[in-house]
This record gives C-alpha cells, sequence and structure tokens, in this order.
C-alpha cells in the first residue's frame, strides 16, 4: 500500500509540475513592441486668448415671403444667382386681385361722376345762398351731399391703393442686390402668409457669429479687433466686434457675440466654420483647463478617447468626455488630469493592451 500511495503523489507532483511550466509558457509575450510618442503633457496652452468657435454668415440676408396666399406661377431666378434691387424672383397666381382691381376701379368711376354732380349742385345752391334765393337749410343739405360724395370717392381710391399693395405680395421681387442662396418652394406649391419662399444674401460683407460663456463675457468689449481663423481654408482674417449680447436667456447661458470681418475673401463663405480669438486675459477656470490634440483621439462609434501608458509599458485606452476645440485641440471635461501623458502617434496600430515602447 506504501508503495501504491508514493506511486500517487509522484504522479500528481508530476502533472502539476508539468502545467505550472505550461501555465509560465503562455504568459511570455514575444510580440514586438509598437513604438509611439507621447505628448509632453495635457494642459492647457498659456496663450493669452480667449478662443470661441462660431459660424461665418452675410452681414445682409433676408427670408423672403408674402402676405397673400396663392398658387407660385413662375420662380424667376435659380439658386446661385446674382440679382439686383428689385429684380422679380417670384410671381404668385393674382387672379382674384384682378377681378378686385377691376370693381374697385368701377366704382372710383361711379364716385368720380357722383362727386362732379354733387360739387355742381354745392355750387349751385352757394351761388343762390349768397343772392338770398336759397334758404339756410337747403345749403346744409347740399354741403352734407357734396362732402359725403367727396370722402365716398377718397374711400375708393384709398381701395385702390390697398389692392395695389396687396399685388406687391405677388410678385417678389429682391430687396437689395445679392445672390439667392435658397430656395423653399417649387412652382404649383400653395404659398402661405409668412412662409419663407426665397432665401438671399449680399455677397462680400460677412460677419461670424460666437458664442462666449458667462465667465468671459464681461471681457468682451463692443470695438475691439479679433483674430478669426477659417478652418477649411487655413486662413486668418481680421474683424471687429459690432455687437454683445446682454442676455443669455434664450441660448442656454451662451453670449452672442458678433464680428464683422474687415477682409473680403472670394473664398469665403456663409455657414463656414471659424474660430475666433478674443484678446482679452483667460479666468483661471480657462488656465487650468486641459487640453489634448485632435488627432491623437480615437473614436468608436459616439466615444472618444486617447490612449495612455500603463505601468507594464502597455497600451491602455482612456475613454473621455470632451468639450470644445480650440483649433487643433480639444478641451477634455473628464477621463484625463493635467499631469497625464498621452499617446500622439504610433508606427503601428494601436489596440488595447498593445506592448508599446515610448520613443
Amino acid at each position: 500500500m506504501k508503495q501504491i500511495y508514493l506511486i500517487i503523489v509522484l504522479a500528481i507532483t508530476l502533472v502539476l509540475t508539468s502545467c505550472s511550466k505550461e501555465e509560465k509558457k503562455a504568459v511570455v509575450d514575444n510580440t514586438p513592441a509598437i513604438t509611439v510618442t507621447l505628448s509632453s503633457d495635457a494642459v492647457a496652452s498659456n496663450s493669452p486668448f480667449l478662443t470661441a468657435s462660431g459660424k461665418i454668415e452675410a452681414k445682409n440676408s433676408a427670408n423672403l415671403s408674402t402676405r397673400m396666399m396663392g398658387y407660385v406661377t413662375k420662380i424667376h431666378a435659380k439658386v446661385g444667382q446674382k440679382v439686383k434691387k428689385g429684380q422679380l424672383l417670384l410671381s404668385i397666381s393674382n387672379a382674384d386681385l384682378v377681378a378686385k382691381r377691376a370693381q374697385v376701379n368701377a366704382g372710383i368711376t361711379e364716385a368720380t361722376a357722383a362727386f362732379n354732380n354733387a360739387k355742381k349742385d354745392f355750387n349751385r345752391v352757394t351761388a343762390l345762398f349768397n343772392d338770398n334765393s336759397a334758404s339756410q337749410k337747403e345749403l346744409d343739405d347740399i354741403t352734407a351731399h357734396y362732402n359725403m360724395a367727396k370722402a365716398r370717392l377718397e374711400g375708393a381710391k384709398q381701395m385702390k391703393n390697398e389692392i395695389n399693395a396687396q399685388f406687391s405680395y405677388t410678385n417678389i421681387r429682391a430687396p437689395f442686390s445679392g445672390v439667392v442662396t435658397n430656395k423653399f418652394i417649387n412652382t404649383g406649391d400653395m404659398a402661405n402668409p409668412g412662409m419663407p419662399l426665397l432665401e438671399i444674401e449680399s455677397p462680400g460683407n460677412f460677419q461670424v457669429i460666437t458664442r462666449v460663456p458667462e465667465s468671459e463675457i464681461s471681457q468682451i468689449k463692443s470695438g475691439e479687433k479679433v483674430k478669426v481663423m477659417v478652418k477649411s481654408l487655413g486662413e486668418t482674417l481680421m474683424g471687429v466686434v459690432t455687437e454683445v449680447s446682454a442676455s443669455a436667456k434664450n441660448t442656454g447661458g451662451q453670449y452672442l457675440v458678433k464680428i464683422i470681418l474687415d477682409k473680403t475673401d472670394k473664398k469665403i463663405l456663409s455657414g463656414m466654420f471659424a474660430t475666433v480669438q478674443f484678446p482679452v486675459a483667460k479666468t483661471k477656470t480657462s488656465q487650468n483647463r486641459v487640453l489634448v490634440a485632435t488627432n491623437a483621439l480615437v473614436h468608436q462609434g459616439q466615444l472618444s478617447g486617447v490612449y495612455t501608458v500603463s505601468t507594464n509599458n502597455k497600451a491602455l485606452l482612456r475613454w473621455l468626455r470632451l468639450g470644445r476645440v480650440y483649433g487643433d485641440k480639444v478641451e477634455v471635461l473628464s477621463g484625463l488630469t493635467a499631469d497625464e501623458k498621452y499617446v500622439v502617434s504610433a508606427k503601428s496600430k494601436l489596440y488595447n493592451g498593445a506592448k508599446i515602447a515610448v520613443q
């Protein structure tokens, strides 16, 4: 029995020894390390400028609409077409107005004839009254008749002015020289009062509308010059602050600031995004802002993050909550501290847990 027991113990020991050796072999990672470059730090730069993102739009723009209901008979301008002030852009059916104008003209003719007849009677009775051949009552009666005829004629003429004004609502004209930038209706559609039909903009004069948080708005003054960086063109333009909103009631705590661009560039188009640099001192909150490079971000669906280095030199994907964009950097609201380094570039594709070597 002792020999059998020793054989069993020896067999178990051999099995455990072989398993431990296999586990040790499995732990060994012979994959080559990926060479990466780390950032110096993740703190915000010490730039003295406050930056804010905005959108470029035309200084003069208008959505054209009508006060009349009717079918669109013809659109005289296309999107992108240059138009002059007063040029006919769109026509709306006006058959009912034509009929009303004919009725008004007939009423004016009738009122004119009645007024002329009343005027003759008034002059005649007035002459007789001066010769003591007509009584005071006869003069009063004819005077009242004359004034009523005169009022009816004036009312008929005012009705004609009203009809003429309504005709202007059926012929939509350009309020200023510019370019048609949008069309909201097609020929044959029903136009309703107040509904936008066409959009027109005056090219050459552009402005930037941006939003500034309440912690910084007190430092921005109207009339100061700012730099405007147009991202899509890679250009920096100068502008002047013309309006600073005094209320953020309807803008979610952000105050609207309007900047007029000094330089006119044919490449600039409405809707382009821009970054505005205000030459004001940053607050303590903005100085402690954590920024990371946008080209270092990793995107998976709606998640964004960066790769950091773990204690055993392995890539660790850290998901972040991002804020506003400042040029080529983005604000980190949570997920990364100011003294942590992150991977800026790698010589091959990184993945979570990959062995890395810092360059």
